[in-house]
């Protein structure tokens, strides 16, 4: 018996249509009522990546807005149902045309219908896999939500991605900046184009033109072939500069005849070489202040930050946490039954402060995961301390202090997640083996001696 995949299915009330009965052979429909004010919960799709938006039979001045829903179940592709074919500029043709791949109209053609949405399911298939990592699925969450900093955010990063000009997105770290600019990229006229990422804090001053400008053959030394850069990478698509508050001085000035005149000279050759990309850039440091600081060109970021978004820490959209949490213990129980969190675990995230924001709470629910064999995880399993002791302790540590404990509560949970493996604990936290044992010398460095010397089969506890 082959398994029905599940499909969100978004209308005003039950709905008796034939297409739906049908539908339910296929299909194991998942219901939200539009007519409701929109759930914590709706980020529970059950893994489904298609949905049908079913319009009342209402006028198209009067049906409930279902803008919230659709942004809060986040699936890549809609289609609609109508009453009738929707008047051109109305209501209901902008929401289709905005958020819906196709649209039917009464009487439904079920066979047609499924045939879209399986071929959607396909499509969605191959660009978001199923199978979401721990180590980014907080990113494929990020933008979820209904509290009113997220859907605000949301709605500049959409009408931002109907524009070419550079925008800049903002934020503390682990609040999704990396998820915007996927989503800007792919909401955009350049979707089918490439997106290519710089980090820039693991850009080294020396190799800066070579690696953004390419090179010609004989340029240098062990330049055997030419070898495009990653802005030549990215033209026809989009370019983001990952952390561009960690460029150096020169290397912004590097950049700034490419932002001026959108065109480059490889290393060692003397051709003009056009460039068409969009330019999105993220920064944790706002760069007004940089700048006064001499740390930032003037000229470069008015160059860059023409349109800016700044997306919330999560300690500004707690409503999101119930919702955001369980979505990431269903990504983490890899096909058997998730966990769920008890009233008192949810009391306990809510009112944490979440200085490490998302990433710190990836970390934590991995952390309850991973030491309770209960199908419910407690608040004592998340190991977070008094929330009143938390919240005042909070405000003598520096950014300093709250990234060392956050790398070290990911170190903990990575290598109890691996069994104390040292290369699986590397490619859970996506680092080298190297990497893994400057942190363990860092933050526990007795026992990393100890397990380096007795091998993997080490089992005890971090100090």
């Amino acid at each position: 018996m082959v398994e029905k995949r599940p499909l969100v299915w978004l209308s005003a009330a039950n709905s008796k249509t034939y297409a739906r009965k049908e539908l339910e052979t296929s299909w194991n429909l998942i219901d939200f009522n539009l007519g409701n004010p929109v759930s914590l919960l709706a980020a529970a799709t059950n893994g489904a990546r298609v949905g049908v938006l079913e319009f009342p039979g209402l006028s198209s001045e009067d049906f409930p807005p279902p803008e919230s829903w659709l942004e809060t179940l986040g699936l890549r592709y809609w289609v609609a149902i109508a009453p009738q074919r929707p008047v051109c500029g109305s209501r209901m043709a902008r929401l289709i045309t905005h958020y819906c791949s196709d649209f039917h109209t009464l009487p439904v053609d079920y066979k047609r219908i499924n045939t879209v949405l399986g071929h959607l399911w396909g499509m969605a298939t191959i660009l978001e896999p199923a199978n979401i990592s721990a180590q980014d699925s907080y990113q494929r969450l990020a933008l979820r939500g209904s509290s009113q900093a997220i859907q605000q955010a949301r709605s500049l990063l959409r009408r931002f991605a109907a524009t070419s000009e550079p925008v800049l997105i903002t934020g503390e770290s682990s609040t999704g900046k990396e998820a915007a600019a996927k989503f800007i990229h792919s909401q955009s006229a350049r979707a089918a184009g490439p997106l290519v990422t710089i980090n820039c804090a693991a850009l080294p001053a020396t190799l800066t033109q070579s690696e953004l400008f390419g090179y010609e053959k004989g340029a240098f030394t062990h330049a055997l072939s030419a070898r495009p850069g990653r802005l030549e990478q990215a033209n026809g698509g989009t370019l983001v500069f990952a952390g561009i508050n960690e460029l150096k001085l020169d290397q912004q000035s590097a950049i700034l005849r490419f932002l001026q005149e959108g065109h480059i000279e490889r290393v060692g050759g003397n051709a003009q070489i056009p460039i068409d990309c969009r330019i999105i850039t993220t920064t944790t440091q706002p760069l007004p202040e940089l700048i006064a600081l001499g740390g930032f060109r003037s000229d470069v970021y008015y160059r860059l930050g023409g349109l800016e978004v700044k997306l919330p820490a999560l300690k500004d959209r707690l409503e999101d946490i119930p919702a955001l949490a369980q979505a990431m213990l269903n990504a983490a129980s890899s096909g058997a039954k998730p966990k769920r969190l008890t009233k008192g675990a949810i009391q306990s995230l809510i009112n944490h402060s979440w200085p490490g924001n998302f990433r710190e709470l990836q970390n934590c629910l991995q952390q309850g995961w991973l030491l309770t064999d209960e199908p419910t995880l407690e608040a004592s399993d998340l190991g977070l301390t008094n929330p009143g002791l938390a919240l005042k302790a909070s405000t003598h540590l520096n950014l300093k202090e709250f990234r060392a404990r956050a790398d070290r509560q990911a170190l903990l949970c990575s290598l109890r997640l691996a069994n104390y493996n040292m290369s699986e604990a590397a490619r859970l936290l996506n680092i080298s083996r190297v990497s893994l044992y400057r942190l363990m010398n860092k933050y526990t460095p007795s026992t990393s001696n100890q397990n380096t010397r007795q091998g993997t089969d080490q089992k005890g506890d971090l100090p």
